[in-house]
């Protein structure tokens, strides 16, 4: 792959062994709680405090001293990116289970990005032997050290982590929106249906008095399955199709357009548009309890997906919202059964009892969640172009070991 240079960086590049640039501190801890105890993570280094409730440990002593821009790298899952320089921190303490090192010979916000780069994972992994697992290997030190990476003039390194920071910083901005659109909808959820024990919600559109009306949904729609397709019939181009894990992953309340194709297979089952869609299959109870609408039709619906099609008295994407919240999400949450993967059937959505107002004003509802759900897509977007964006610009600006 071609490398990007800034305008003016004619220096040359050097190679040099990865031991060279770094000085391993072995400085530790006397007494207990000594300092702010942290935590080396795949995503980022924390406050222990920020990932678990208490700490795991007997003692903090012998525990080994960080400062602000130390490298500390996992002794066992280095491999799977483990490795973060400490750019948050003053200063605090990690387990011993980590080593923690100097810069010496880079630029600190330099390496920070390279250790981030997808191809430093195989970096590190050729520096490993076998280990209790494929998550835990061992490190062969010394052959780590002598692995050699590429580096530009200090000013160069300055430059790149200048820029990748930079887009770091937009990450975690539409990241932060994105966080808080999707609290914000759940507030307004609880506000705009009605509590427990509730006839009507706490907020309400002017001219509408009437009583929301309790019904079963097995009594508003008929129900169906979808039919049998997994990832591996995935391809680049062929039909729309919607798997239930998207639904985790990718989709709001209303889907409007789908990204992923296969090629169709006989008696498949298509949207005709107004459908709404329950996860038959999933990892958790809490997360098979939510529902979306398929807008458009001639989608494929596949095998592992409860399709819901409501009579014309009831608003498709407001049936989506009531079963992805309140009292009739906590209800099939409590419904779903499995160990390692939990299910849901018809027969369980059947039963749901949950609060209708009339259908004019079933509509006004799911059409301010819409917007709603237009500014998540909208942030959603922009993050994940902007971390494809940073993963080119990893491999494009930042040399690899050869």
């Amino acid at each position: 792959m071609d490398k990007i240079r800034f305008l003016g960086a004619e220096n040359e590049i050097s190679r040099v062994p990865f031991g060279s640039i770094l000085k391993e501190t072995r400085e530790k801890t006397t007494v207990e709680n000594e300092d702010t105890l942290l935590s080396c993570a795949i995503n980022g280094i924390f406050r222990n405090d920020e990932l678990f409730s208490h700490f795991r440990g007997s003692s903090t002593i012998g525990y080994i001293k960080v400062k602000k821009n130390d490298l500390i790298l996992s002794a066992q899952n280095l491999h799977l990116g483990n490795a973060n320089v400490n750019l948050r921190f003053e200063h605090g303490i990690i387990s011993p289970a980590y080593k923690v090192y100097r810069i010496t010979g880079a630029e600190p916000e330099y390496i920070a990005q390279w250790v981030k780069r997808p191809a430093a994972n195989q970096f590190f992994l050729a520096a490993t032997t076998e280990g209790a697992s494929q998550c835990r290997k061992n490190i062969d030190w010394d052959a780590l050290y002598r692995q050699p990476i590429v580096l530009p003039s200090s000013d160069e390194q300055k430059k790149i982590a200048k820029l990748l920071m930079s887009l770091d910083s937009q990450i975690a901005f539409e990241k932060t929106e994105v966080r808080k659109l999707k609290d914000f909808k759940s507030a307004m959820l609880t506000k705009m249906f009605p509590k427990e024990g509730k006839t009507e919600p706490e907020i309400r559109f002017p001219g509408f008095t009437d009583a929301w009306e309790q019904r079963k949904l097995g009594e508003i729609a008929n129900f169906s399955k979808g039919v049998g397709y997994s990832k591996n019939d995935l391809c680049e181009e062929g039909t729309p199709i919607i798997l239930y894990g998207r639904l985790y992953t990718k989709y709001e309340t209303s889907i409007f357009d789908v990204d992923t194709f296969v090629k169709e297979k006989a008696g498949s089952v298509y949207s005709k548009g107004g459908e709404v869609i329950v996860p038959a299959s999933g990892e958790t109870a809490e997360d098979i309890s939510i529902a979306s609408v398929v807008v458009k039709p001639g989608i494929l619906l596949g095998g592992d997906l409860n399709i819901v099609s409501p009579t014309t008295e009831y608003d498709s994407a407001f049936l989506a919202l009531t079963i992805s919240s309140g009292a009739a999400h906590e209800y099939l949450s409590s419904l779903a059964q499995g160990k390692s993967v939990v299910h849901l059937h018809n027969s369980d959505i059947q039963s749901v009892s949950a609060k209708f107002p009339t259908k004019r004003e079933q509509e006004k509802i799911h059409l301010i969640f819409g917007k709603i759900d237009t500014l998540i897509t909208l942030h959603q977007r922009k993050y994940e172009k902007l971390i494809d964006t940073k993963k080119a610009f990893l491999e494009k600006l930042i040399g690899g070991e050869k």
